[in-house]
C-alpha cells in the first residue's frame, strides 16, 4: 500500500502522505477499555462524598461547640465601654460619666454547670459514634452496590453469549424446519427462547444502569468512569451470629446520648434543692467632669480611679419554672434510655434475622453452584457426542445421533445456570455484609478493603 501511494504521488516529499500512514495507524490500534474504579476507591469516595456523614461531622461540630460553651462559664469574660455624655446635664442624674470602663465576670463554683459539662461531653461522644454508624453504613450500602454491580456485569457477559447462541439455535431451526426434519413448533420455540434471552439482558443492561447512577450518586464520579474491577473485591468471610457481637456505633452512640441527657437532668434537678452558685466580678471605671456638674452634689471630691470586685453568692429557695424545667429534662432522659434498649433490641432481631436467612442463602448458592457444574458436564458430553458421535452407530436400536439444536440449547442451559451462580453468590454475599455490621465487624471488612 505504502509503494502504490508513493508512485501515485511521484517525487513529492513525504510529507504529503505522512499524515495518511498516521490515519491508518491510529485506525489500527485496540480500542481501549475504559479504566477500572476499585471497590476501596468506591468505598473511600463515598464517605467522603456522603451528605449523612458530612451531617455527623456538623453534628461532631455542634457537639463539640457546645462543650465547649459549657466550659466557658468558668472562664472570665471581659467586656469594655464608655459612658460619655452627649449634651450638659442638667440637675443631679445619679450616674458617673466615665471616660472608658472594663468588667470582668466568671463563674468560681456550680454544681449544675459541672452536670452540664459532663452533658455535653457525653454529647460530643454520641455524636462521633453517631458519625462513625454513618460511615460504617454508607460503606456497607457501597459495597452492596460495588458487588451487585460486578455480579451484573459477569451476568451481562454471559447473557450476550446466550444470545449469539438462541440466535444459532434458531438459524439451525430455520434450516431444519424448511428441510422437514422439525416442525414449526420447535421453530417457535427457538425464537421464543432467543425472544426471552434477549428481554432478560435488557433487564440486566437497566438494572446495570441504575447501579451505577448510584454509585456515581454516592461517590460524585461520572457515570461513565464505572466499571468494576473484580479483582479488587476481597473475599467476605463466613461469619455466624454464634461470634460473639463487638461494639455497635449505633447502639453506643445512642446509651451516650442517655448518658448525656441525664447529666442534664441531674443539672436541673440540682437547680432547685439550695445548691449555692458562686461567681466572681470585678470593674474598673475613669469618670469624667465632661458635660457634668456631678461634684457639687457631693461633700468631698469623687475620685477619676473607681475599681471594685468581689464574689456573688446565690442560694435558689423557690423557683416553679426550675421544677419544671428538671422534670422536661428527666422525661428526655427517659425517652434516651428507651430509645437505647430499642435499638438494642431492634439489633438483636437483626442478627437472628440475618443468621436465618444465611444459612438458607448458604445452601441455596451451593444449589446453584453444583447445577452449574453438573450443566458444564453436560455440554462436555453434548459436545464430544457431537463431534464423535454417541459411539452406538447406525446399528438397529441405537439412540439417534444428537442434533445442532441440542448443542446450542445445552450452552444456553449452561449459562444459564451460570447466571443463577452468580445470583445466589451474590446473595449470600449481601447478608454476609450485613450480618457483619449488625455484629460489629464492619470495621473488620473496611481494613480488609484497605489493605487488598
Amino acid at each position: 500500500m505504502i509503494s502504490q501511494i508513493h508512485a501515485e504521488n511521484g517525487d513529492r516529499p513525504r510529507s504529503r502522505w505522512a499524515p495518511t500512514l498516521i490515519v491508518a495507524a491510529l485506525t489500527a490500534l485496540p480500542v481501549v477499555a475504559p479504566a477500572q474504579v476499585s471497590l476501596s476507591t468506591v468505598v473511600e469516595l463515598a464517605q467522603k462524598n456522603s451528605s449523612s456523614v458530612r451531617l455527623a461531622k456538623a453534628d461532631v461540630q455542634k457537639a463539640q461547640a457546645q462543650l465547649a460553651q459549657a466550659r466557658n462559664a468558668f472562664v472570665p469574660s471581659i467586656s469594655f465601654g464608655s459612658g460619655l455624655p452627649a449634651f450638659p446635664e442638667i440637675g443631679f442624674t445619679g450616674s458617673l460619666p466615665t471616660i472608658w470602663d472594663s468588667q470582668v465576670q466568671s463563674m468560681v463554683f456550680s454544681m449544675p454547670q459541672i452536670r452540664y459539662i459532663q452533658a455535653a461531653r457525653m454529647g460530643v461522644q454520641a455524636a462521633r459514634l453517631s458519625m462513625k454508624d454513618a460511615e460504617e453504613q454508607v460503606a456497607l450500602d457501597a459495597s452492596t452496590a460495588y458487588i451487585e454491580l460486578d455480579t451484573v456485569d459477569r451476568e451481562l457477559m454471559a447473557a450476550h453469549e446466550q444470545e449469539q447462541d438462541a440466535a444459532r439455535l434458531v438459524a439451525i431451526e430455520q434450516q431444519r424446519a424448511e428441510a422437514g426434519v422439525d416442525s414449526l413448533s420447535t421453530l417457535l420455540q427457538a425464537q421464543l427462547t432467543a425472544a426471552q434471552l434477549k428481554l432478560r439482558r435488557l433487564h440486566l443492561e437497566t438494572r446495570y444502569a441504575t447501579l451505577a447512577e448510584q454509585i456515581a450518586t454516592l461517590t460524585g464520579l461520572p457515570v461513565s468512569s464505572i466499571t468494576p474491577q473484580h479483582s479488587s473485591i476481597p473475599e467476605i468471610p463466613a461469619i455466624s451470629a454464634d461470634e460473639s457481637p463487638r461494639t455497635i456505633p449505633a447502639i453506643e452512640s445512642a446509651l451516650a446520648m442517655a448518658h448525656s441527657k441525664e447529666f442534664a437532668a441531674r443539672g436541673d434537678n440540682e437547680h432547685q434543692w439550695f445548691m449555692p452558685e458562686i461567681d466572681f466580678g470585678a470593674q474598673y471605671n475613669r469618670n469624667t467632669e465632661l458635660l457634668n456638674t456631678i461634684r457639687n452634689f457631693f461633700a468631698s471630691p469623687l475620685p477619676p480611679d473607681n475599681f471594685s470586685s468581689g464574689f456573688s453568692i446565690r442560694v435558689p429557695l423557690f423557683n416553679l419554672g426550675l421544677h419544671n424545667k428538671a422534670k422536661e429534662s428527666a422525661a428526655d432522659a427517659l425517652r434516651a434510655r428507651v430509645e437505647a434498649e430499642q435499638a438494642q433490641h431492634q439489633n438483636d432481631i437483626q442478627i437472628a434475622e440475618l443468621s436465618s436467612s444465611l444459612r438458607e442463602l448458604d445452601a441455596q448458592a451451593e444449589v446453584a453452584s453444583l447445577k452449574q457444574q453438573i450443566a458444564q458436564e453436560q455440554l462436555k458430553s453434548v459436545e464430544a457426542q457431537l463431534q464423535l458421535g454417541n459411539g452406538a452407530g447406525n446399528s438397529p436400536g441405537a439412540p439417534p445421533q444428537p442434533s445442532p439444536s441440542i448443542g446450542q440449547q445445552a450452552r444456553i442451559d449452561e449459562r444459564q445456570d451460570y447466571i443463577d451462580s452468580l445470583d445466589a453468590s451474590f446473595d449470600l454475599s449481601k447478608a454476609r455484609l450485613g450480618l457483619m455490621r449488625a455484629l460489629g465487624h464492619m470495621q473488620d471488612w473496611l481494613d480488609e478493603l484497605r489493605n487488598k
